[in-house]
């Protein structure tokens, strides 16, 4: 069950309104290392893990990552609230004004829509870790590149370094879950080995 706060995770007051940071930023809010396919692979995930400490590391990282899709999201429409018509087009926003409008859409900053194809579910605990390790780094190398392209900004650099470090917590959290699920995934096999040594022990010979 969630508790919802009605307040962002960390606040985005945003004072001078920029098309041209919003288009980069949108592809944290439906690009393919975003917060929308994290939190979705994330919260699917959790429920293949063989344990509950994994479970619950997954839903809340999980969970976070939909407080961050929040944030991203605000950014953009911060970024956006108020623009001419004349400044949309020159930062490149017409095409996606004429399809969303003023509305926050899920894509990438190239304009491809958000796909289910981003979120990696293979069935298998430990190959679901080690891509939501990669993911984390992924998407914090996207921060640090945003927080370049932001450079002449602080409202939007303060929020985006949040992000940036939490992308940094998660991946140490990833790494705790995925040693104590190789942990316990080698305590099952060790179990099973001592059971078949036990039944060879029994063995009567007799054939059956």
């Amino acid at each position: 069950m969630w508790t919802y706060n009605k307040v962002l995770e960390y606040p985005v007051k945003i004072k001078c309104p920029n098309g041209k940071l919003a288009k980069f930023i949108i592809s944290q809010y439906g690009g393919p290392d975003g917060e929308l396919a994290a939190s979705l692979r994330y919260l699917s995930q959790k429920f293949a893990m063989p344990d509950q400490v994994s479970k619950a590391i997954l839903n809340d990282i999980g969970t976070e990552e939909l407080a961050h899709l929040e944030m991203v999201g605000s950014i953009v429409h911060q970024l956006t609230d108020g623009l001419s018509i004349e400044e949309i087009k020159a930062a490149g926003l017409g095409e996606y004004y004429t399809d969303r409008g003023v509305d926050v859409y899920p894509q990438s900053a190239g304009g491809t829509p958000f796909t289910a194809a981003y979120i990696a579910c293979k069935g298998d605990p430990i190959a679901n870790l080690q891509e939501d390790l990669a993911a984390e780094q992924k998407a914090r190398a996207t921060y640090e590149k945003l927080i370049d392209l932001c450079a002449d900004d602080p409202d939007v650099i303060d929020p985006l370094r949040f992000l940036r470090q939490r992308e940094v917590v998660h991946f140490q959290r990833f790494g705790e879950a995925l040693r104590g699920v190789q942990d316990k995934l080698a305590e099952k096999r060790f179990f099973m080995n001592n059971m078949n040594s036990n039944n060879n022990n029994n063995d009567c010979g007799c054939g059956r």
